[in-house]
């Protein structure tokens, strides 16, 4: 990369922090977040997906989301959050925020989990994640649950990580 195309990326992040905006991104209508909010940050999401084997509802074993485990990086790739079961995330500020799913979509890459959209359900702490009203997961690589094959009786009980990467978009209600 030249000092050119560098300088260029460095003015854009910096004008981007200036202004505070961060661009809604391209997902399918029914994720998109609701008219009314604007992006507040967006951070890419490294980490896993824990699933645990278990009886399920019919008593069979199968492999159940226990949680995610992952850090949250900002564009320059500093930690920023931690993102943990809940769906919790803990911004570096000490404030959460735990949302509820409100929609699911697959994934445009058969080997990821899906797209989400999720809507606050509770928070905690007075910084950046006090005001968060909606959670958007795309961009999703991996973290799929193991072949249910491999979840039976000799299993019962055991954990998988499953490595997994998503960017989130953390919404607020738009300033007038």
């Amino acid at each position: 990369m030249n000092g050119f195309v560098k300088m260029g990326i460095v003015m854009g992040l910096f004008g981007a922090l200036q202004t505070g905006k961060v661009s809604r991104p391209e997902v399918p209508k029914n994720l998109e977040a609701p008219v009314g909010e604007e992006v507040l940050l967006s951070a890419h999401a490294k980490g896993v997906q824990i699933y645990a084997c278990q009886g399920g509802a019919d008593q069979k074993p199968a492999w159940v989301l226990k949680g995610p485990e992952a850090e949250l990086t900002d564009a320059a790739g500093k930690t920023i959050a931690h993102h943990f079961a809940g769906p919790t995330w803990k911004h570096a500020d000490g404030s959460e925020v735990t949302g509820k799913k409100v929609k699911e979509q697959d994934a445009p890459k058969a080997n990821a989990i899906p797209w989400l959209l999720l809507t606050a359900a509770s928070h905690k702490g007075e910084g950046v994640f006090r005001r968060v009203t909606s959670i958007q997961r795309i961009h999703t690589e991996g973290g799929l649950a193991p072949e249910a094959n491999t979840c039976d009786s000799s299993a019962n009980g055991k954990e998988a990580r499953r490595a997994y990467e998503a960017d989130y978009y953390f919404y607020v209600p738009a300033a007038n």
